[in-house]
């Protein structure tokens, strides 16, 4: 990336914390709930124990995003200037916070966010800044996290086709590709049989974008955030006010990340805890 849009990236992640703090002053988060896991060696152990911690077994995830946020991660988005940046992740006061393109395709964003999730609990004590094998260890992690082997292997049949692929890959919520390189990784596609349904996928548009994609995930968390500020008529402009931020740069933050919204009826009492 360019030094601009490092610089960018490294300012929304100042400017999340500090959003964090103002938000944590009025609402109660849900607490931190991850495991540290830097003592693994195995991305795929790591990610059957981080299922096993939170009670998932081996069943798809349905919105990664809120999972996270359920379980004390703080998320934000990137705004278009950091394009170039995929996502990244850090530990701040004990607590975890990822940062997502959303510009990319929404499986693309799902992979990355649990690729984000490797870091958090495989690499929280090292620095992965320029380690390739870090970068590796998160994309095996969250290819193990996404598509547990044992589902993968019940599910799928000995005779993969293009066709399955594609099927199989609205089961787990992840790009075809990604799909693709899972099938091979668990032996269930020869070398030979993995390049022929990859150069097919491409020739299908599936290598620079995901035709008939999945809805986006949204946020849990900063919905009912914003749902429960607006019904006491503090808007955007209002937090942005308080934070002397300009209103793009928190829109930037947090307005991909939860979808059009209505805004509800006023309601009395005070603020809300987000649980």
């Amino acid at each position: 990336m360019s030094a601009r849009e490092r610089d960018a990236a490294i300012a929304a992640g100042a400017l999340g914390l500090q959003l964090n703090n103002w938000v944590e002053a009025r609402f109660g988060l849900p607490n931190p709930n991850l495991i540290d896991l830097s003592y693994e060696t195995s991305p795929e152990a790591a990610a059957h124990m981080l299922r096993q911690h939170w009670g998932l077994g081996e069943k798809p995830i349905g919105n990664l995003l809120g999972l996270l946020e359920c379980h004390g991660v703080r998320v934000f988005s990137l705004s278009e200037n950091t394009a170039s940046v995929n996502a990244f992740s850090f530990w701040q006061d004990s607590k975890p916070y990822v940062f997502l393109n959303n510009f990319k395709t929404a499986e693309s964003s799902v992979f990355d966010t649990a690729h984000e999730l490797g870091h958090l609990i495989m690499h929280r004590h090292g620095d992965p800044k320029g380690v390739r094998a870090f970068e590796r260890e998160a994309d095996s992690f969250a290819s193990s996290f996404l598509m547990p082997a044992a589902d993968v292997k019940a599910r799928v049949p000995s005779f993969v086709t293009v066709d399955v692929v594609l099927l199989a890959k609205k089961r787990w919520r992840v790009s075809a590709m990604a799909m693709a390189y899972r099938l091979r990784s668990l032996n269930i596609l020869s070398e030979w049989t993995y390049k022929s349904i990859c150069i097919e996928l491409s020739k299908r548009g599936y290598r620079s974008g995901e035709p008939n994609g999945m809805a986006r995930e949204s946020s849990v968390v900063w919905r009912k955030i914003l749902m429960d500020l607006w019904s006491r008529r503090i808007t955007k402009e209002d937090i942005a006010n308080e934070l002397s931020l300009p209103i793009d740069e928190l829109e930037g933050l947090i307005w991909n990340l939860v979808g059009p919204m209505d805004r509800p009826a006023k309601q009395e009492g005070g603020l809300r805890a987000v649980v």
